[in-house]
Parts: structure tokens; sequence; C-alpha cells
């Protein structure tokens, strides 16, 4: 039988950045940054597209029919289903590997994942709670649940989630990027850039701790810092609307209209819908 390594949904979360990863900038005055704040979802592992290729997800199904009482193999199966986008064959599979055993706590916050997707936070947050009973110990279902709490504005209780994972000594940058946010949010920058640098040091390929530590930057006057941290994010990945706008802020606040012009364009090419570069390029042109 084909050998089946485990692999953890909630480590493995699509790309989705926030819509504001720079501030709503024409809700935010260029010269008075320290009242904004990012507003990113997470920092994110990138998917690997290959694990929910029809192709692997048919040899899965190989191996489940050859041993169908095996709850691993549901849960690999499951985390493949949810790379492919097919969250409700994702939600069976999980199901199935917690019948089987009910004390599979990978399975749980993988559901958990995507009971999110799925938009049903209080079940997500239920999942996660019952995945942290089994293995207190398990720092991907704090960082998960609190990132729930997060989005829902509980940030007392996200904080707590967060810190418990980092107590635990994830190695999981969102931990560090998520509590990063509360700072920011709280207006806490230098706590913000600490966390930013934390999560920018465990996933350094990522472009969002980049651009959350940069807007604390630049928060606190040091648009030096804030450009350097904008660019990094750039060469990361190029094709993020909000690290375009970010760079075209700092841009703008040196008065090189041009430049911030042709930064929001970009901008703007990538998300035709992102307000703030919009509202950007309507300032600069």
């Amino acid at each position: 039988m084909a050998s089946l390594v485990s692999v953890s949904l909630t480590r493995q979360e699509p790309r989705r950045f926030g819509r504001n990863m720079l501030l709503a900038a024409a809700s935010c005055a260029v010269l008075a940054l320290a009242g904004c704040q990012s507003t990113s979802n997470s920092i994110l592992t990138p998917v690997d597209l290959a694990q929910g290729s029809s192709e692997n997800i048919g040899s899965l199904t190989t191996v489940i029919q050859s041993n169908p009482r095996n709850p691993e193999s549901y849960n690999v199966r499951g985390s493949a289903y949810g790379k492919a986008g097919r969250y409700r064959e994702a939600m069976k599979d999980f199901d199935t590997a917690i019948q089987l055993d009910p004390n599979y706590y990978q399975a749980y916050a993988n559901r958990a994942l995507i009971q999110r997707y799925l938009k049903n936070d209080a079940a997500a947050v239920q999942d996660y709670g019952r995945a942290i009973q089994i293995n207190p110990q398990y720092d991907a279902a704090y960082i998960g649940r609190g990132n729930v709490y997060r989005q829902a504005g509980r940030l007392d209780e996200a904080m707590t989630d967060f810190n418990r994972a980092i107590q635990l000594d994830t190695t999981d940058g969102r931990a560090y990027h998520n509590r990063g946010l509360i700072y920011q949010a709280r207006g806490q920058h230098k706590q913000a850039i600490e966390d930013f640098s934390a999560a920018a040091s465990l996933q350094s390929n990522a472009p969002e701790p980049y651009n959350g530590r940069g807007i604390s930057y630049a928060a606190l006057g040091d648009y030096d810092n804030a450009f350097d941290d904008f660019n990094t994010a750039i060469g990361l990945d190029d094709k993020v609307a909000e690290s375009w706008a970010n760079q075209a802020l700092v841009y703008e606040h040196r008065g090189d209209k041009k430049r911030a012009a042709a930064s929001y364009a970009r901008a703007v090419q990538l998300d035709p819908q992102y307000k703030p570069a919009k509202d950007g390029l309507s300032r600069t042109r």
C-alpha cells in the first residue's frame, strides 16, 4: 500500500490576502499614518497545487479502497480535497476520519478550517476547541482559533490563543504575524514590528509580514525602513496589489507623484477593485 504522510491543512491555507493590507489610504492622510493599520487576514503558506490534483486525489482514493478503516487516509484525502476547493467532499472525509478515531485532533483542526471557508465560524471554533482539548500542545489549533477570534473582533481571546501558540515554541509564523496585527490595531507599533520580524524569520518567502512591518514603521515615521519592507514584499511576490499601493504611499509622502502614480497604477492593474490604489492614483495623476 502506498505510504501516506499526514498533512495538516491548517498549515497549508490558500493565499487569501487582506483587502486593505495598507490601511485604506483614502481615509488616512499620507502624512499621518500613525492611526492606520494593516488588515491582512494572515501570513499564509503557498499551496502545493499538486496535492489537490485529480491524480493525487485518485491515488488517495485507491489507498482508501484498500483500507477503508484507516482514519489517516481520509484525513490526507480531505486535505487534498480542501486544496482543490472541494470543501463538501473534504468535510465528508474529515467527518469519517473523526468517526473512525474520535481523538484524531489533526482532523478536527482540518475540519475547522473547512468550516471557516464555509463561513461557519462557530463550528470552526468548536472544532479547534476539541482539537485543543485532545492535545493541549497543538499549536496549529490555537493559531486557527485565534484567527477566527481576531477576524470577529474578539481581540483579547485571539491574543490569548496566539500567546499560547508562541509559548509552545511554534515554528508557524502566522502566530507572530497575527499577534502583530493585534498590536498594530492597538497602536502598539514597536511590539508589532517585533512580531512581524519574527514572522518574517520563520517564513521568509511570505510578503505579508514585510507589508505589516512596513506599515508600522510608517506609522512611527520611519519611512526608509517602511520603503525597504514594501520593496522586499514586492520582490517576494509582485502580484500583490497591496504591496504596490504601500510602496506608492511612501513615494507620495516623499513628493514623488510620478513614481507614486506608477505604483498605484500597477496595484490597480492587479486588482481593479482595490480602493486605496484607485484613490491614490486619482490623487497622483
